[in-house]
Formats: structure tokens, sequence, C-alpha cells
């Protein structure tokens, strides 16, 4: 295949069609900055749409699949709305689970054509916004400030650190990928050590477990799709090489005081709030009692209303929020995301490492769903566009070497 598929000249492109790539940039590089609402990734991705718009972008009709549940999910979401349309709060989460959606289709479309240089973009910007969030996030904490601290908990530039954490997964296993096809670069390494810092202050454990599940993920893919033993052998190596890295890490943030003492609460298998009569695992099985008796679900943010807390589980939110066809319509979006990932990423391409580790952290992303919810993450629908553009692109990759060896 050649990694030059679907790019035009420069000199054809319209001025509009030239402000993509830089918007694209802009939009990811700023994606971390989560703190103030709306976000400036909001308008960023605004102005990226407008310009996609009138830059002439195609969308693959291989598309339609994503489209119609991405439709269905937030159809169902607008029918679960009537019961509390006075509700402001739940008017607003309608409104940005459309909005996600769009991105979601606005990255699949961009993904499928000017592919590796579109990679290339998102990869710099991502690590780039992931470096400043945890930056940030560890300068205020060696300060003792607790602008940007969660209960002792390393947030970065995010309102939560069990959304912080999760989001340095995707550029951590970019510059794994990295390291592993071009070799030895100590920048890039010492990049990945910081975001590990992070990772690990974040004292996530649903981002340490989903980090575990996409890395294993992402490790094994690689091995299978490895050209050659030499190759499946310098990747091993790398893998040794990384767990003794992580080791160090936590080695020497165990050595602080007050992070060993928080690592050692965090790394309980359960919290206060997970089990007991009003815990997260009690509650969910009462959401899961109300799901069943109410079709079009209880509207967005109600499941507080008749549990005392929210459910913390992605899957039972879809239908107690979207009712049983928005809930269906999640699931299959999750299910179909997976199936044609895995698919895909089995196939030899240019971009083939990149489609492995954003399938890997989808992946990983979709198990730390059934602990938390994940359906309002802006990662996880850069995620859904990686994919599922990534894919069509290989696929098509595929359909023009069938033609050409027919022809």
């Amino acid at each position: 295949m050649t990694a030059a598929v679907h790019a035009r000249p420069a000199a054809a492109r319209r001025p509009a069609e030239r402000l993509i790539n830089p918007l694209l940039f802009l939009a990811v590089a700023v994606s971390s900055i989560v703190l103030i609402e709306p976000a400036p990734y909001e308008g960023a991705l605004a102005l990226l749409a407008l310009v996609c718009v009138a830059g002439g972008v195609m969308f693959d009709r291989k598309l339609v699949p994503l489209i119609a549940v991405l439709a269905l999910w937030n159809l169902g979401g607008l029918l679960s709305l009537t019961q509390v349309s006075h509700d402001s709060n739940a008017i607003t989460f309608v409104a940005v689970s459309v909005y996600l959606a769009v991105s979601a289709i606005l990255f699949a479309a961009l993904f499928t054509h000017d592919t590796m240089r579109r990679l290339e973009i998102v990869r710099t910007a991502y690590v780039i916004a992931a470096l400043a969030a945890t930056a940030y996030g560890i300068f205020v904490f060696a300060s003792g400030s607790d602008v940007a601290q969660f209960a002792g908990r390393v947030r970065g530039t995010f309102k939560d650190p069990n959304v912080y954490g999760p989001f340095l997964i995707l550029p951590l296993l970019m510059l794994g990928a990295d390291l592993f096809q071009r070799g030895f670069n100590l920048w890039k390494l010492l990049a990945a050590g910081v975001l590990l810092i992070g990772l690990l202050m974040s004292f996530s454990r649903g981002a340490w477990l989903n980090f575990a599940i996409s890395a294993v993920v992402a490790g094994g893919l690689m091995f299978l799709t490895a050209p050659s033993p030499r190759v499946r052998f310098r990747l091993m190596a790398m893998g040794i090489v990384g767990l003794l890295m992580l080791s160090g890490l936590v080695a020497a943030a165990l050595s602080i005081d007050t992070v060993g003492r928080m690592f050692e609460e965090r790394a309980k298998v359960t919290q206060y709030y997970d089990v007991g009569d009003r815990g997260r695992f009690t509650t969910q099985a009462e959401a899961l009692d109300l799901v069943l008796d109410h079709p079009n679900g209880v509207g967005p943010y109600q499941l507080r209303h008749h549990t005392g807390v929210d459910p913390h589980q992605v899957y039972i939110n879809a239908f107690a929020s979207y009712g049983w066809l928005g809930g269906a319509a999640y699931l299959a979006l999750v299910l179909s995301t997976v199936l044609v990932g895995f698919r895909f990423a089995l196939v030899r391409a240019p971009w083939g490492p990149y489609l492995i580790v954003a399938f890997a952290t989808f992946f990983g992303t979709a198990i730390e769903g059934l602990v938390i919810d994940t359906d309002h993450w802006r990662h996880f629908y850069l995620l859904l566009g990686m994919i599922w553009g990534l894919s069509i692109a290989t696929g098509n990759a595929l359909a023009a070497q069938r033609r050409l060896r027919t022809a």
C-alpha cells in the first residue's frame, strides 16, 4: 500500500481546504484544556467543521453504519428527553451528545483522506496536549496548590482525574508505536516517561486498568502483524524495557510519602463508595431493575434521583438516559467499532500501528465503561473517528490494489 493514499497536490486545493489540517492540529492540541466551559476545543472544532464543509470534505459511504448508530443513539436521547424537557441540564446533556457524535463523524471523514499526514498531525498535537496537561498538573501538585488536584490526585487541566488519566493512554501508546517503528529517540522516551508519571499520579484505578488492557492488546496485535521474527523480538525487547521503566517510575514515586500513602489507598480493589447500601455496585443493580421497567428510560441526569447516586456505568446509563433504543444503539456503536477495528487492525498498512493503538485504547475504554461513564469523553469520539476512518482507508487501499491486479 502506498502512504500517499488520497493526497492531493497543495496547488490544487481550495483556500478553505488548506486550513483543514492546521485547524485539525489546533482542535486536538487544545483538547486537554477543559477546566473552563465551554472549552477552547468546542470553538476549534466548530471552526474545523465549517472549514471542512467549505473545503468540500467527502464522506465515504462506508461511514453510513457509524452515522446510523450515532443517529439512533441520539434519537433515543431526544425521545427520553421529552419526559424531562424542563431540566436544562438534561437538555445540555443531549446537545453535547449530538455535538460529540458529529465530531466522531467529522474525524472519521478526515482520516479516510490524506491519511498519513493527518495522523502525524493528530499524533503531534495530542502528545503536546497530553504533555501540557501533565506538566501543569505535576507542577501545581508539587507546589502544594489545590488548583490541579482532586482529593490529592493530579487532574492536570481536567476537572476530574478519572478523565485526565485515560486521556493520556492514546498518546502513550502512540509514542510507544513510534519508538517501535522508528527506533530509539530520547525525547520521545522522556515524553513517555512524563505521561506515565501523570497517569500514575492521577490515581485513577479505571485509568490504570484501561492502560494495562490497552497496552497488552496493542502489543499483542503488533506482535501478530509483525513482518518478521526479528521485528517480533524487537517488540518483546521494547516491552521488557517498558516494564522496567514503569517499575522504576513507580518505585521513585512511591518513595515520596504523600504519593506512597495515596497509592496504597487507591490500589485497593474497592473503595468505600463501591460497596455498602449506597455503594456504586448496589445502586447499579437498582438502576438495572429501573431500566427494565422504563423502555423510554428516565431521562439524562435523572437516575440519581431514583437511586441516590449516578450509576458510574456507561452501559446502564445509556439505557437509563436514552431508553432501550438509545441503549441498544450505544451497545451497537461499541461492538461494531470493536469488530471493524479488530478486522482492519490485522491488515498491514502504513497507518497500521496507529489503527492498532487507537483500537487498543478504544477497547480498554470500552472495558473501563463498566465502572465509569465514558460517553461524554471527547477523546472517546476521536478514537471512534480514528478507527472508522483508518479502517475505511485500509479497505479502500485494498480495493485499489485488487483493481490494479485485475486491470
